[in-house]
């Protein structure tokens, strides 16, 4: 059974449940889930989980992303891309100089609203559902922390590129939106493209193009454990390993932390951790 990891490069237009379905057909293999939504205009790094690898998904999706954004002054819509219908389009003043000088204050640790146009649920239902009946109810401002944030180039007068690495729950849209604003002349994101994500960068990706002509599609998995390389790897014995297999911790010696277990045969078993002389496992990855 196919079981790893599928660094996929998004297309435009194509959704992150599109790249699911495709995969799913093409590997044969019904698990599959992806860390980190992309909307279809944006492209870039779509880490896709296969197989039993689905199991790392929660580990994924709580990490660091980076972006390199378009951002469109003068022009206010109500997605906060240009995707949207514009609500607003008002004379751009800003500069450069005057773009670079209001974006410290959306660095570091910052509140975000929520778009209108977004997949959370407000009392069971999402917001783009209600926006789409013409809806708009009140949003509780989110913290995100703003890793990096800084123009790339001026594409124009009003057109710039900003590269953007944020925490998890950051609305990159909104960003540009909220720029936008604190300069005066409204803003909305005209591109997105994700360069990194899950640790993983655009040379790690492969197109959908190359996925869908490879003879052995399944050959581009990645295994799952190198997603935790940074954890010390450690072999157990058979005995240890069936205790392992059936959920149960079993007796370690070394210091204490988080392991890659891999059986006498070399298999990942599971992420552990190990406490007090005993390996509990965080997340069991063995087939079943």
């Amino acid at each position: 059974m196919a079981s790893g990891i599928l660094v996929i490069d998004k297309p435009m237009d194509w959704t992150s449940h599109d790249v699911v379905a495709k995969c799913r057909r093409v590997l044969h293999e019904r698990r599959v889930g992806h860390a980190g939504t992309l909307d279809p205009m944006a492209t870039g790094v779509l880490p896709v989980f296969v197989g039993r690898a689905t199991r790392a998904v929660e580990f994924a999706s709580a990490s660091d992303k980076e972006y390199v954004a378009g951002l469109r002054l003068g022009i206010q819509t109500d997605t906060q891309d240009t995707t949207g219908t514009v609500l607003a389009q008002r004379p751009v003043a800003a500069d450069r100089a005057a773009l670079e000088g209001v974006l410290d204050q959306f660095r570091g640790e910052i509140l975000q609203v929520p778009p209108m146009y977004s997949a959370l649920k407000v009392q069971g239902q999402k917001l783009y559902e209600l926006a789409r009946k013409g809806v708009e109810v009140e949003r509780t401002p989110r913290p995100v922390t703003i890793h990096v944030l800084e123009v790339v180039e001026q594409v124009s007068q009003t057109d710039y590129r900003l590269r953007v690495a944020c925490s998890k729950g950051t609305y990159v849209r909104t960003l540009c939106h909220d720029i936008g604003e604190a300069l005066g002349c409204g803003g909305a994101m005209y591109a997105l493209r994700r360069v990194r994500s899950c640790g993983f960068t655009e040379t790690d990706a492969v197109s959908m193009d190359c996925l869908l002509a490879h003879p052995d599609p399944a050959s581009l998995l990645r295994p799952v454990d190198t997603y935790f390389s940074a954890y010390p790897a450690l072999r157990v014995d058979q005995r240890r390993a069936y205790s392992a297999r059936n959920g149960a911790s079993f007796p370690q010696r070394g210091e204490e932390g988080v392991y890659r277990v891999y059986g006498p045969d070399g298999e990942f078993l599971l992420l552990g951790e190990l406490k007090a002389g005993r390996m509990t496992a965080i997340k069991s990855f063995f087939e079943v």
